[in-house]
């Protein structure tokens, strides 16, 4: 007889790159959105050639993400929701796929725009960008979360207007795009506190600010956004769930690792069953 269960966990969609490492992309959101009691599924937007030192290569999916995504449609029902990352597509199947989303109407939605992995090859400029953001953000509902130097491209601004631009000039473009909320994430910010900040058409409203700590981690982007998504489907609201996502990178900030011990460090995945546990179990 098949198992059942008293209630299935919500689906959370990822449309992202495929980072083989699984400092980011695909693999990361996945690793985090299981942790919250999340079933990820996804469709690739990008294969890069890449590890803990650097990504030397991104090309477009060899598969038509749209036929991916309409695969998984059937799946694709009650409480889910959709996060979109790292994207190699050209115009016209990136407009095929706004067209299927739209068409299958996400409850919950965000897009982290990404210009380029944190070291190595680059891919979008801001141009790109507003051109995505033309095809996506129309449909509505969209939070977008954007760091301040892909915010900055995005409004064409100078590479120097990453720390000395007013949030109001760095969220108004995408808000005139149509998104519904800018997530302005703080990191490149100068000082020692960081904050992010959550900008609607109603105004600004700064999120808990916090200490500035030590390092860089692999895939801080990644780990938010779909942290968000992880945690608005469990029940949180959008700025309970941004709060909650940063406090939960801070807490894990010290696992971080480097495998082999090569590269930049990455997130540990959170233990399935505590430390002390494993240990009594050996």
């Amino acid at each position: 007889m098949e198992a059942t269960y008293p209630s299935a966990p919500p689906v959370a969609l990822c449309l992202g790159g495929m980072d083989p490492s699984a400092g980011a992309g695909l693999l990361r959101d996945a690793l985090a959105l299981a942790e919250l009691g999340c079933q990820p599924m996804a469709v690739s937007l990008a294969e890069t050639l890449q590890n803990g030192l650097a990504c030397t290569r991104i090309e477009p999916p060899s598969l038509d993400p749209v036929q991916g995504l309409e695969t998984l449609a059937p799946h694709l029902a009650g409480r889910w929701g959709v996060k979109i990352g790292l994207c190699a597509l050209e115009a016209d199947t990136f407009r095929r796929l706004c067209a299927t989303l739209h068409h299958l109407a996400p409850p919950l939605r965000i897009w982290d725009p990404i210009l380029a992995p944190s070291a190595g090859v680059g891919l979008h400029d801001g141009g790109d960008l507003r051109r995505m953001a033309a095809d996506l953000l129309p449909m509505g509902g969209w939070v977008v979360s954007p760091n301040r130097g892909e915010a900055a491209a995005f409004a064409g601004l100078p590479p120097e207007a990453i720390r000395g631009a007013a949030s109001e000039t760095l969220a108004a473009p995408w808000l005139e795009a149509g998104a519904a909320a800018v997530w302005l994430k703080g990191g490149h910010a100068p000082g020692d506190l960081v904050q992010d900040l959550w900008i609607t058409r109603d105004g600004i409203e700064a999120l808990d600010a916090a200490p500035r700590l030590p390092g860089q981690r692999r895939g801080t982007g990644c780990l938010l956004s779909a942290t968000w998504l992880g945690l608005r489907l469990r029940g949180l609201e959008d700025r309970a769930a941004a709060r909650a996502a940063a406090l939960r990178l801070r807490e894990r900030w010290d696992r971080a690792f480097s495998p082999g011990g090569v590269g930049r460090p990455m997130f540990a995945p959170l233990p399935l069953i505590p430390d002390s546990a494993t240990r009594e179990a050996r």
